[in-house]
């Protein structure tokens, strides 16, 4: 299982338009078998910060999901509003309440 936290803040005034592009992947994602991988989106209390969390069950779905032109979409323009880098930690599964893959 591969499984990545990316955490990230937007300047205030794209904080909607982040939200809406998040929106437009995740409606894309969901046409995916999601019996393959598990991806969530948060944000922080301080509304600028969000934190993508995504869980693969292999490379092969990781690459499906990264490629989707939506996704791909999201990425560009957030990149020009962020107001820091973003943090990418790969994460090592201990477990879960529930079997995930």
């Amino acid at each position: 299982m591969i499984v990545v936290q990316v955490r990230y803040t937007v300047e205030t005034e794209y904080v909607n338009a982040n939200k809406e592009m998040i929106h437009n992947f995740l409606t894309d994602f969901k046409k995916l078998d999601s019996t393959q991988f598990v991806y969530s989106v948060h944000q922080s209390e301080n509304d600028n910060t969000f934190v993508h969390i995504s869980q693969y069950k292999n490379k092969d779905i990781q690459q499906v999901v990264l490629n989707m032109p939506s996704f791909l979409h999201f990425q560009q323009e957030r990149d020009k509003n962020l107001s820091s880098d973003p943090k990418i930690e790969v994460l090592k599964y201990i477990g879960a309440s529930r079997a995930l893959f």
